[in-house]
């Protein structure tokens, strides 16, 4: 069984859209977003998936979430259903954390076919070892210092490392400062990620906020040969679920 986020009680967020950020921008795809999180970011956009009543981690919001409002589970066969139904060439696998649910995922994904999978990760877990060859790419984005998660959970070096020598990842790094960028490049030379695979995407939730940011962070992307990611979902859609 799978334990899904929902857009609304009841229903399953499984959808339909462009895919939003990273190397994959611009790309349709079909999404499934896993409810669940080993991580608390305290800007998190998706705190519905981890941020349940009763669980007092930071978040600047403040707001809690009734857990049966917000999370569903489902038979593995029945998401696969799901998906196949939405016709699209692409899955894309997201959460919370996905691969804290990777044995029920690697029957889900078994039951599809003729679909690409890419999964958005937080790179503190490991791919679980019948989900990783069904898998064509990960998308890894480990948590800075603003985060506000304890950097021995959040960047864990053994994982890092890891991730640097899996040909199938990309790293997408949050950037809330011009400062977060230096913190990026001290990772990059100590697990030996290649330049050539990391994205700068600002933190924000609306498109004021992402433009302002983009303004000072673009330039530092081009010095430090950086690729740039913007949030095409948050511009054409908002800060909504299910897109």
């Amino acid at each position: 069984m799978l334990t899904l986020a929902t857009t609304t009680p009841g229903e399953p967020e499984l959808f339909a859209s462009l895919q939003g950020e990273g190397p994959s921008t611009g790309r349709p795809c079909a999404f499934v977003r896993l409810s669940r999180c080993n991580l608390a970011c305290q800007w998190c956009d998706t705190a519905y998936t981890w941020r349940f009543t009763g669980d007092n981690r930071p978040h600047r919001d403040g707001a809690a979430f009734e857990r049966q409002a917000n999370q569903l589970v489902m038979d593995e066969a029945e998401v696969a259903a799901r998906i196949m139904a939405l016709g699209q060439d692409r899955l894309v696998i997201t959460g919370g954390e996905p691969l804290l649910q990777g044995a029920a995922l690697a029957r889900m994904v078994a039951a599809l076919s003729g679909i690409s999978v890419e999964i958005e990760t937080n790179g503190t877990v490991e791919p679980h070892s019948s989900l990783d060859p069904l898998v064509a790419q990960y998308t890894v984005s480990p948590k800075l210092e603003h985060s506000g998660n304890d950097p021995a959970i959040a960047l864990n070096p053994a994982r890092l490392s890891a991730w640097a020598n899996e040909p199938k990842a990309w790293f997408k790094f949050v950037i809330q400062r011009p400062e977060d960028v230096a913190e990026v490049l001290a990772l990059i030379e100590a697990h030996g990620i290649d330049r050539a695979r990391v994205y700068l995407m600002a933190e924000g939730t609306d498109s004021e906020t992402l433009r302002g940011r983009e303004r000072w962070l673009a330039p530092l992307a081009l010095d430090h040969g950086l690729r740039l990611s913007g949030r095409l979902h948050i511009h054409l859609y908002g800060d909504t679920r299910g897109t």
